[in-house]
């Protein structure tokens, strides 16, 4: 399901003290081709050379191809020019994959690769040789090269087709958070908006992407819940429910702090601590970052990168950051950092805050800082929705010192959590709820292993492999397409593109019953079979103008 490579020289060897250079991606594309295929073939491209989607400044293509919908929209969801030449000039580029197809339709022997080396200017040399899209079901509709401008002194041929020299992105990155661009994520979309329709009212469709357990909350709970209305004229008292919290963790009270759901901690946080140089490890759950950008805040982001397999290095975080946050394990890569890892960020002056949501789907909560005392600065964060279907009901708690939880208390509301949320916090602490959680996270993890192992039957389906929360995120080309597919096919799956450091191509799959799962595969399988080649269109102009 990735971009299948045609002729054209490899990828060169890094040179990791050169300046990142200027990228353009040149496009050759048949008339009708969607923008999501356009999208998913550039993010191959660049991904390739070991960019992300935002690291291209430019696209180019032939000008008889200036005007097609499918370049105009990718350029502007990349939030890039399109730029575009005569055929007669990029004809006259050197390249080292002409095609006569693509004389034959537009009147150069190349568009991919001459017109990205075009654009890239004097000097520029070609990182990545012309790539086709691989669209599932049919023919491919578009081509793509990547060029860097030249430097002067690195050897540039002035496009002749030389490797020349790769300007590499790091493997983390940590730069400022933009504002209004095109191409920036939706942090405020979240998975339920995937469950329903245009008008916003509930569907039929079988969840995948809202990460709450199925069959929740359990009838015991319900029952803990609806006793708790008789008491609904009397003012919220939360001391008994925060001390069976304390208790649950082993900490002293005072060490506690219940708020509506995990979503409102991320609100206070970013209104409460105060931060010089606040930092978001991504790809995570997005509340976080949006909080401090309501804040006024300025945010940074550390990137974690899929060659990593996610995972987190200490190092990458800016030594002089003093507010960071990351999830554990983290919504949507299901990795789960080592708790020694995490600890390493802890430090005087810095408050680490760690998003412990999904911590209680890890059988024994292995990696968990939920109990520590002895780490400055740290916040754990943790949420009752996941594991015990309460997301209407909104319930989560804050772990930290005690001046930390003054500080945040003083930035809440009175009587922030109702009285059946407390019932059903002090219910969801006690032994035999603890026991059913385990035994669910138990559950959880052989049902992952199940969904794995079936999506490694297909050989486009990359899913990132240490997964230990209650979802598996997956890379597949023309994921946007499949989607949108699968819904038609009774599935509602998580788009990955709202998600800082992911792109098109990545989904995110909640964790289902076996039954389920095999249900999902076969509607999977129907659509990668040729479904998606639907929704992408079908269009008409034979091949790829390259």
């Amino acid at each position: 399901m990735t971009a299948e490579p045609a002729a054209g020289p490899p990828p060169a060897t890094a040179d990791a003290t050169a300046p990142p250079p200027s990228l353009v991606a040149g496009v050759g594309a048949s008339r009708g081709v969607p923008v999501a295929e356009v999208l998913d073939l550039v993010a191959a491209t660049l991904a390739r050379a070991g960019y992300a989607s935002r690291a291209v400044t430019a696209l180019a293509t032939v000008a008889a191809r200036a005007a097609e919908p499918g370049l105009v929209g990718a350029a502007r969801r990349l939030g890039v020019p399109l730029r575009s030449y005569p055929a007669e000039a990029l004809a006259a580029v050197p390249v080292p994959a002409p095609s006569d197809a693509a004389r034959a339709a537009v009147g150069t022997p190349s568009v991919a690769e001459a017109a990205a080396l075009l654009a890239a200017g004097p000097g520029a040399e070609l990182l990545v040789g012309k790539r086709k899209s691989a669209p599932p079901g049919r023919a491919a509709r578009a081509t793509c090269a990547l060029a860097a401008a030249g430097t002067g002194g690195t050897g540039g041929t002035g496009g002749t087709g030389g490797t020349g020299t790769i300007f590499p992105a790091p493997a983390t990155d940590s730069i400022p958070a933009a504002t209004g661009l095109p191409h920036e994520p939706d942090l405020r979309h979240h998975g339920d908006a995937e469950v329903r329709g245009a008008d916003g009212a509930p569907t039929d469709l079988t969840d995948l992407a809202v990460n709450v357990r199925t069959g929740t909350p359990p009838a015991w709970l319900k029952s803990v819940i609806a006793a708790s209305l008789d008491g609904l004229a009397a003012y919220p008292d939360g001391r008994t429910a925060r001390r069976a919290v304390a208790d649950r963790h082993g900490l002293p009270v005072d060490r506690v702090l219940l708020t509506s759901g995990a979503a409102e901690a991320f609100v206070l946080i970013a209104r409460a601590v105060p931060a010089r140089r606040p930092v978001v490890v991504h790809p995570q759950f997005t509340e976080p970052e949006a909080a401090l950008r309501d804040a006024g805040h300025t945010v940074e982001r550390v990137l974690l990168d899929e060659r990593d397999g996610f995972r987190l290095d200490p190092a990458a975080v800016p030594e002089d950051a003093d507010l960071v946050i990351v999830g554990n394990p983290t919504n949507p890569t299901s990795v789960l950092h080592p708790a020694t890892a995490l600890a390493q960020l802890a430090r005087p002056g810095r408050t680490l805050v760690v998003d412990e949501a999904f911590m209680d789907a890890v059988p024994g909560e292995r990696a968990s800082l939920a109990g520590r005392t002895d780490l400055p600065g740290l916040i754990v964060l943790r949420s009752l929705t996941k594991t015990w279907g309460l997301a209407g009901l909104r319930i989560g708690y804050v772990l930290a010192a005690p001046g930390t939880v003054a500080e945040l208390t003083r930035a809440q509301p009175l009587w922030p959590v109702s009285s059946p949320a407390l019932a059903a916090a002090e219910a969801c602490c006690t032994p035999a709820a603890l026991a059913e959680a385990a035994s669910a996270a138990g559950q959880i993890a052989a049902d992952r292993a199940h969904l794995l192992s079936r999506l490694a039957e297909f050989t486009g389906i990359h899913a990132v492999p240490a997964a230990e929360g209650p979802f598996v995120l997956i890379r597949l080309a023309h994921a946007t397409a499949v989607r949108e597919e699968l819904r038609t096919r009774g599935f509602a799956v998580r788009r990955g593109d709202t998600f800082p450091g992911l792109g098109p191509d990545w989904l995110r799959l909640a964790v289902r019953d076996r039954t389920t799962t095999d249900r999902f595969v076969a509607a999977l399988a129907g659509v990668l079979a040729g479904g998606a080649a639907e929704v992408s269109g079908s269009g008409r102009g034979g091949g790829p103008a390259d």
